[in-house]
């Protein structure tokens, strides 16, 4: 007579080492964090935000839960730099700040820069006022999850009238070499009034083992204070991510956020902009190249609560092998925000039958002096196009190449730093003439 295996409960496994674990900073937060965790529980095929997002059963399957950090001999970081990218470096290696690899350039004067563990002592008026804030640990049990067990993260603050001259790249590195790893990253950015900020973050790992990465990213942009922001998800490691990144923006702000998906066994990730003044400006460019069996799901929120503000969100997807893509985008025109323009475009291209997208743009609006769009497309490359570049001498690998291309650059133009800018260019072509 066989023994019946006994049902793997991530949840209580998840609670259970809360509780076995020591925390020193905010263990009020954490706690209530832990309670919305207990009562949202983890997401399953029936819970309409991840319905198309297996999570907890990649959960179940990869991982065995603790809260412990995997320890890591890793010394060398140069392979995953951006090539002559003249930059604050600041790197986590499991989940944990690693003070030999990082070098800040940016002097005292410019911006303060701390651990989140030593800005709880360091600046405890601007942790008290924003830490935590924008992330909504009511409703998403994964900000919860992040928001309970963070054991690492930076702080960033911007005085007013200045403008941080060298970008943050943050570079956050999973060493599964020995075991797996569970880490839970925060980011903290206070920008004050008339100031200037540029934070590139990047995303690897090292080893064979699975990673599970959480991280929760705040950034209150203040009157007339500017912000480019650049996510790239390009992990060849067997890694499963979910991401919070949420933007709190004053009057006359402006924003500019790009995020690049290219690898990946699941990445998942919540992008929450909350325009909260008059005459703001906002730019949101996403793209994500798949192939394999990678999951890339982007749900993005676009709250306008003031009258008088700008947004242009713009995500694509190409799909390959059995790789699937999900967008699902909602904008908010709250009742006083008149005059708003806000517009969102979703555009997708499937090179294989086994491939897959499921898109859904939406539009709330309780405003009636407003101009709003929102829009999809899905479809294959255009076989005449192909065609007419074949018969002026070009392959149809190569001809398949420049098309997908032409698709895909266009969300590229509005990035700023132009070393950040030839490195994403040069990840694009390299990725659509070797893999699709």
């Amino acid at each position: 007579m066989s023994a019946v295996a006994e049902k793997k409960d991530t949840k209580a496994d998840i609670i259970k080492s809360f509780h076995q674990s020591t925390f020193e900073e905010a263990t009020i937060n954490r706690a209530k964090a832990i309670a919305a965790f207990e009562k949202l529980g983890l997401p399953t095929a029936k819970t309409e935000e991840y319905r198309f997002t297996p999570i907890t059963r990649n959960l179940d399957k990869h991982f065995v839960w603790k809260s412990n950090v995997t320890p890591s001999s890793l010394s060398f970081i140069s392979e995953f730099l951006i090539p002559d990218l003249d930059a604050n470096i600041v790197v986590f290696v499991n989940g944990t700040y690693s003070k030999s690899l990082s070098k800040i350039i940016s002097s005292d004067t410019q911006v303060k820069v701390k651990t989140l563990r030593e800005a709880f002592q360091s600046h405890p008026e601007i942790i008290g006022q924003h830490f935590d804030k924008l992330v909504n640990s009511e409703t998403d049990p994964f900000a919860a999850l992040n928001s309970a067990f963070w054991q690492d993260g930076l702080f960033i603050h911007v005085p007013a009238n200045t403008k941080v001259e060298q970008p943050f790249f943050i570079l956050h590195i999973n060493d599964t070499t020995v075991s797996q790893v569970i880490a839970h990253t925060r980011l903290l950015a206070v920008v004050e009034s008339n100031s200037e900020l540029s934070v590139f973050e990047k995303f690897d790992s090292t080893g064979k083992e699975p990673a599970f990465h959480t991280f929760s990213e705040e950034f209150v942009i203040q009157e007339n204070a500017q912000l480019e922001y650049c996510k790239i998800q390009n992990d060849h490691g067997n890694s499963y991510q979910v991401a919070n990144s949420l933007i709190h923006q004053s009057n006359s702000s402006k924003v500019n956020t790009f995020t690049l998906t290219l690898d990946g066994q699941l990445v998942r990730n919540n992008f929450g902009i909350t325009i909260d003044g008059e005459n703001c400006e906002s730019h949101f460019y996403g793209l994500y190249l798949l192939n394999d069996d990678t999951l890339a799901d982007n749900h993005t929120v676009v709250d306008h609560k003031k009258p008088n503000s700008f947004s242009n969100e713009m995500y694509k997807g190409i799909m390959d092998g059995t790789s699937k893509g999900v967008f699902n985008g909602k904008i908010f025109v709250r009742p006083h925000a008149q005059k708003t323009n806000a517009f969102q475009s979703n555009r997708n291209i499937l090179i294989s039958e086994t491939a897959g997208v499921n898109t859904k743009p939406q539009l709330e609006i309780w405003a009636d002096d407003v101009k709003c769009s929102h829009g999809c497309t899905t479809g294959q490359l255009d076989e005449e196009a192909v065609f007419y570049l074949q018969s002026r001498g070009i392959s149809h690998t190569t001809a398949k190449a420049m098309l997908l291309y032409a698709f895909a650059s266009e969300v590229l133009e509005p990035i700023k730093n132009e070393k950040l800018k030839e490195y994403l260019d040069h990840l694009i072509s390299e990725r659509l003439h070797k893999d699709f």
